[in-house]
This record gives C-alpha cells, structure tokens and sequence, in this order.
C-alpha cells in the first residue's frame, strides 16, 4: 500500500489537536465535503457562507472517515482544534514544511486555472506532480490543496485568487513558491480595488511569499508592467522573467495564429526559438502556455518534452471547450465559457469566436455579466458593443442587469432578447438554438450560465 498522506501522530503534532476515539494511524486523503469521503480519510469541517462543516461531521464518518477535524462537538473520531479552518492551515503549512518538491503559485486576473493546468500536464512529462483541483484559490481552498500535498511529489502548482488586497499575501507565505507567475493584469474585482493599478498591486502580493532566490515569471503585456516589475524589486525578488507578444519580453511570442481549435506560434528566448502548438483557440491561450513553457525552462525541463506536453493540451470545462452535440453531418457546436468573465477575458473570447464558422447554420453569442466591477461595470458592458459586432454573431442574448446596457449600444436587427436572470430566459435560449448552429455561453460564474450549458447539452445529446 502507499504511503499515507500523514499519520496521525503527524496531524496531532502539526494541528495541536485532541483526538478522540481515533482507531487508525493512517490519512490517506483530505475532504472538507462529507459526500466525497475516500478511505481513511480526514473530514475538516470548515464554515463557509453557506454551510457548517460541524452540521456533517457525523455523515462524514458515517461515510467512512477516520477521522473528523473539529472545534466543537464531542464523540469518537473527533480530533478537537480551536478553529477547524486554522487546523487545515497548520496541516498545509505541515506539508509545505516537509517537502523537497519545486512549488509554483500562479496568479493574475485572466487565465490563473488555464496556466496553472498547462503547467500540470508539463510537470507529470517530468515526474510526480501535485497541482491544484478546479479553481480552489481562495483562504480555504488554498490550505486544502497544499494540506494535500503527498510528501513524495516532485513538482507542486498553486493557483491563488483574490477579489479584495491582502487576500493574495498570506496564500503565497503559507505556499512558499520557488517561482511566483502574474498571468496578467485586467479590470476584475475593480468593485473592491477600484482600479487597474491597485489590481496589479494585489496581485504583485504574491511575491511577498516567494522563497529567497526565487523567480517571478510576469506578463508583460498590459501597461501595468512597470508597477510589477517595481514591485517585485522591492520584494528583493532574485529574478525576474517577462513574456508576452511585446517586443524585448524575455519570452517572445511571434506569428501566432489560430486555425479551427488549435494554435500556433513561435516563441523566442534569447538565440532558441520554440514551434509552439496548442489544443485550444486563442492569442490568450498562447500568452498562457508560453508562461508555462517560461516555468519549465526555469525548473531544468527539457523543451521537448514541453512543447510535447503542451501539444496535447485543450481547454478547461467552462474556458473555451468545444463541444459538438448531435450528429456528425449537422451538429450544434457549443462553446462553453460559462465560467468566469471580465473585459480581458470576455474581449479574448469574442475574438475567438470571430474565427468560427457555424456547422450549418446561425453563430449566436449568450453573454452574461461580468462580476464585480463597481462603478464602471455599466460603461465597461456598454463597451463590448463593437467586440461583439465584430465576432460574427447572428443573434446575441444577453442575461444579467448590467448586460442592459450592452443591449443598448447594439444594433437592433444584432440584439435578440436581454433577461434579467438566467432563470428568466432558460427556456427560450435552449428553444433558439437548432442544430448546425454554433453558440458561445459566456458570462461570470455567479450569473449561472453552466445551467444553460447543461441544458444545451441535455437537449442536443453530446456525441
């Protein structure tokens, strides 16, 4: 059998914890959801904003964990701690402590989850590899990913998000990474922060816990570079890497182009130059992977076995997957971005989309707000209107209040219909729709376009 993830000696020495009733010695996995309970599994019952861990704690158990990480309750399988979240922090910090692996985090306001999963595929070409699951960024999912780091692991990838300042600091001091990477820097969360400068300066926070010697891998792409690069001087960071598609980046993209679902370009560094091929549409999937292959070539990978890695790789559930549902002489094409949304992103998928043809029919766009962004979330929807004529669109359906405005600044015989929630036009959106169509759902995951997509897929059978 493998070895386990900690014993439980090592849980009560990292946490401070009282156990109670404990009949194994082994952990073998971490959950904080009671519904997905592996063998031997510790259960940690964090509070969220909507839920309790302690209210199930005991179907945890029921479910076959060996234990539950508690700061209430009495009973057997109890280990006892002041703050059930802070006793996932001790274990992440546990984890991070005893290991020899190279840590990445990766953080930036577009392309965090895309980066970070370009850069698993790389990694697993090279050895054991530990990366982040979905999008768990935040103050729990970041302990909980790390806390789950086997000891063995060669490599290890940390996405970290923010939607307020100081939130992205202590993340990256509780991972540590050898080498910090800034996607890029775009109007998100601009509710809280309230300008492009202060996101940068958020998201510049995540040199405060790179290791000594380390390197800052930073997109050079957008005109808050200079705030960056200042700030990772400042933050006595021992190297900096830029790369993009401006001139003199370290990591240069030229002749990119797009055809059907992959992409092509040439990457220069120094004297070497790189055909680099990707599974996925998109100039901004190029900036991503070309991060990648920046992080592999710091991290001692060979470049073949990059660009190999990188060439098989596709896009993420609710990030530009493409879909054929139907049959193969008419299907429905659908592109799935139901989950997230901000001006860069939002711009870079309508781009995209610009380059598809429909299989046989109509191209209709289903747009939903993008999130978080203050005050000028109005101006900043009205603003896609020439974004969106120049995609191509037949029929465009927007969902959401801010998407309003949107509605109209665009030509009437181009806008279709605009609900105010997805809910609202659920029924009349999948009804639009017919095969040989191509459509692309996107929006911010709050607005719950996925239902949309689900119910696309449900209808038109995916084949």
């Amino acid at each position: 059998m493998t070895q386990p993830l900690y014993t439980l000696d090592a849980v009560l020495e990292a946490t401070g914890g009282r156990a109670e009733g404990i009949k194994t010695d082994a952990i073998r996995s971490i959950s904080i959801d009671s519904r997905e309970i592996g063998p031997d599994a510790l259960f940690v019952a964090i509070k969220g904003d909507r839920f309790d861990g302690h209210d199930f704690v005991d179907t945890a158990l029921a479910n076959g964990a060996a234990a539950a990480l508690v700061s209430r309750g009495e009973g057997a399988g109890r280990i006892t701690v002041p703050d059930a979240l802070g006793g996932l922090v001790d274990l992440a910090r546990a984890a991070r402590a005893r290991s020899r692996a190279l840590i990445v985090g990766v953080t930036g306001s577009v392309g965090k989850t895309t980066t970070k999963e370009a850069l698993r595929i790389i990694f697993e070409a090279a050895g054991e590899t530990h990366a982040s699951i979905k999008s768990f960024n935040n103050h729990w999912g970041v302990p909980l990913m790390l806390a789950r780091m086997p000891e063995t692991a060669q490599f290890g990838v940390f996405e970290m998000g923010m939607n307020a300042p100081d939130e992205i600091r202590p993340l990256s001091q509780l991972v540590r990474p050898h080498i910090a990477v800034i996607t890029t820097v775009a109007a998100a969360h601009l509710e809280k922060l309230g300008s492009l400068e202060a996101i940068a300066r958020a998201k510049a926070e995540i040199f405060d816990g790179l290791e000594a010697g380390g390197t800052a891998v930073i997109n050079a792409d957008h005109p808050q570079i200079g705030l960056l690069l200042e700030a990772a001087q400042a933050a006595g960071v021992g190297r900096v890497v830029t790369f993009g598609f401006a001139r003199g980046t370290d990591w240069q993209i030229v002749d990119a182009e797009t055809a059907g679902d992959r992409s092509f370009a040439t990457v220069l560094n120094g004297d070497d130059r790189y055909a680099l091929t990707i599974g996925v549409a998109g100039r901004h999937m190029l900036s991503n992977a070309t991060a990648a292959l920046a992080v592999a070539n710091i991290a001692g990978i060979a470049p073949e076995i990059a660009l190999r890695a990188l060439a098989g790789f596709g896009p993420q559930p609710g990030r530009g997957q493409r879909i054929y549902l139907g049959s193969k002489e008419k299907p429905l094409l659908l592109i799935d971005e139901s989950y997230n949304a901000n001006t860069a992103s939002m711009t870079a998928a309508l781009d995209v989309f610009g380059s598809v043809s429909a299989p046989n029919g109509r191209k209709v766009v289903v747009l939903g707000d993008m999130l978080e962004l203050g005050e000028a979330g109005p101006a900043l929807h009205a603003g896609l209107a020439d974004t969106v004529r120049a995609s191509g669109a037949d029929k465009v359906y927007l969902v959401g209040p801010n998407m309003a405005r949107l509605a109209e600044a665009l030509p009437a015989a181009l806008f279709s219909r605009h609900f105010t929630t997805i809910e609202q036009g659920l029924p009349e959106l999948i009804a639009a729709l017919a095969y040989g169509d191509a459509v692309m759902v996107k929006g911010s995951n709050g607005v719950g376009l996925s239902r949309l997509v689900a119910g696309i897929k449900d209808k038109f059978e995916q084949r």
